[in-house]
């Protein structure tokens, strides 16, 4: 049957709790940073127009990242357990609920992202070395290798993590520093305000800026997978997540002030490759190739935080009779699930070589965000369950007005999903779905075997 205790995972004694204050703060900050932010400001100019406007999306954005930085913080500090989301979705309302999140998680939201920005790290790194290879064999050896790492030990893996996000840091304050400094005739940044009356139109338009904005400050919750392995969780992972999302707003921010510099509004909507864009303006075809090799580096920094993350859900699930028992089995040496890291990794490859991968990031972010919304909602639940009515530990600020306002934002994001790509989205719905008959199957095995 599965575990009545929903802290029992945190107490597995399979696990080992390696991971500090600082690796998982970069576990944090390698969540959120990948490509979106080399990207994703076009598609922000391109529904707002001032300055002003664009970085009031980045703002807002990552206001609402630090709202969920909190959320999760306080879940974390309840449940310091393996699986992060899977683990309060399952204890706060039913195992099946958990089962769904693990099941879209694997076939959809992490293996989606995952393949697209493996492609897309391969795409950069041969133009960096002039590699022979096709992009996508070049993302199957990448796989392979963050694989091999993360296989050897959370220590080596969390290591190997935070070297790439020091790197990711470095590569990004190089561009504003360059930007800043070599832009002879920068675009004004605080002029104008507005380009129309405030109305329903700029409002909505201004909401319709937020969702690759949103998407772009994605990740901070994966840190809560790896919970299990956290020294200390209790006070280290609320203030990893803290931390890392506050580092992430300033690094996101002080980017867009460069995009904006050095493009203007205009200009910004016009590239799709910004950061090319700017560098280019900034140090010629040196800073391109600058910027090639500081996206090749967040890509690889993503890749390895979500292969050293997210198989710690199916890892739950399996330990609690939900999946195949080998996927709850630890290395005696290392101390890893390196059958669920392979599982995911395989399952990984397979979209990236399909080429499929650009319509499942359609519904990756529906599916996203809707377990978003319900994980926060777990807040409400506990807090109702709680027997004081001050119970000692981390806290929401403002709750329930704060966490209200989250759950509601990420609903609004799957209903501008699902409006702006129904096939897609609703085909994320249909895999979320033929979860219910997978569960129902696992459950009379593990009935069986009881």
């Amino acid at each position: 049957m599965p575990h009545s205790d929903p802290t029992k995972l945190a107490d597995s004694p399979q696990l080992v709790r390696r991971v500090g204050l600082f690796d998982a703060t970069m576990v944090v900050m390698g969540g959120i940073v990948g490509s979106g932010i080399f990207i994703n400001a076009y598609v922000v100019a391109n529904q707002v127009h001032t300055p002003v406007l664009i970085l009031g999306a980045w703002i807002v954005g990552g206001l609402m990242a630090i709202l969920g930085a909190f959320i999760y913080a306080e879940l974390a500090d309840r449940m310091p357990a393996v699986g992060g989301q899977y683990a309060y979705l399952r204890a706060a309302y039913h195992p099946v609920v958990g089962f769904l999140y693990g099941w879209v998680l694997l076939l959809v939201i992490q293996t989606g992202g995952m393949a697209a920005v493996t492609v897309t790290f391969a795409r950069y790194f041969r133009e960096l070395v002039g590699s022979e290879f096709s992009e996508k064999a070049m993302a199957l050896l990448t796989l392979a290798v963050l694989t091999l790492v993360n296989c050897l030990g959370v220590t080596l893996g969390s290591r190997v993590q935070s070297a790439l996000m020091v790197l990711k840091i470095v590569a990004i304050a190089g561009l504003a520093g360059a930007g800043f400094w070599f832009i002879s005739s920068p675009y004004p940044v605080t002029r104008p305000v507005l380009d129309q009356p405030v109305s329903p139109a700029l409002l909505t338009s201004f909401g319709a800026a937020l969702v690759p904005v949103l998407f772009a400050y994605g990740g901070w919750q994966t840190a809560n997978f790896i919970g299990g392995e956290i020294t200390d969780p209790r006070r280290n992972l609320p203030r990893a997540l803290l931390m890392g999302v506050l580092g992430v707003i300033v690094l996101y921010t002080t980017v867009n002030v460069v995009y904006l510099c050095a493009l203007g509004p205009l200009g910004l909507a016009k590239t799709t490759v910004p950061a090319t864009a700017a560098m280019r303006i900034a140090l010629g075809e040196r800073g391109a190739t600058f910027i090639a090799f500081a996206v090749a580096i967040s890509t690889l920094g993503f890749l390895s935080q979500s292969v050293l993350t997210a198989p710690r859900v199916y890892f739950a699930m399996a330990d609690d009779g939900l999946f195949f028992r080998s996927v709850a089995s630890v290395n005696a040496r290392t101390h890893v699930p390196v059958v669920a890291i392979v599982l995911q990794s395989v399952w990984t490859a397979v979209v990236a070589v399909s080429g499929r991968y650009e319509q499942i990031l359609n519904y990756v972010v529906s599916m996203d965000f809707l377990f978003f919304g319900l994980t926060a909602s777990c807040i409400f639940v506990f807090r109702r369950r709680d027997s004081a009515p001050s119970a000692p530990g981390y806290r929401v600020p403002g709750h329930p007005w704060t966490t209200g306002l989250f759950v509601l934002v990420s609903w609004l994001v799957v209903a501008n999903t699902i409006y702006k790509y129904p096939a897609n989205s609703l085909l994320g719905m249909l895999i979320l779905l033929l979860g219910l008959p997978v569960y129902a199957f696992w459950r009379h095995q593990n009935r069986k075997v009881a």
